[in-house]
């Protein structure tokens, strides 16, 4: 049986792999002027957990990085998701 620090790292390698592949998606979407990902989406993906991946496919495929609230939203999320597993390890939440 897989410890839980063993399942969330999984649990959040799955999600930062869907974020950034959401990411490349969209952005493929967006030059073939094609139906989109909608936003809420993205963020859905990173609030759950895979706000690391959508971050760096932001910069990797240079998507909405002229969206001020995915420029400061993402790495928002990030931190407090960082603070949030901190928390946990430290058995304080």
């Amino acid at each position: 049986m897989p410890n839980i620090n063993t399942i969330i790292a999984v649990y959040i390698l799955i999600l930062s792999l869907a974020g950034f592949l959401s990411m490349e998606a969209d952005k493929r979407k967006a030059i073939k002027h094609a139906r989109r990902i909608p936003e809420r989406v993205l963020f859905l993906i990173a609030i759950l957990g895979g706000s690391l991946g959508s971050l760096i496919g932001m910069y990797v495929f240079r998507h909405k990085t002229k969206h001020w609230y995915f420029v400061i939203g993402m790495p928002v999320i990030l931190v407090v998701q960082v603070i949030i597993l901190l928390l946990l390890e430290k058995n304080v939440l």
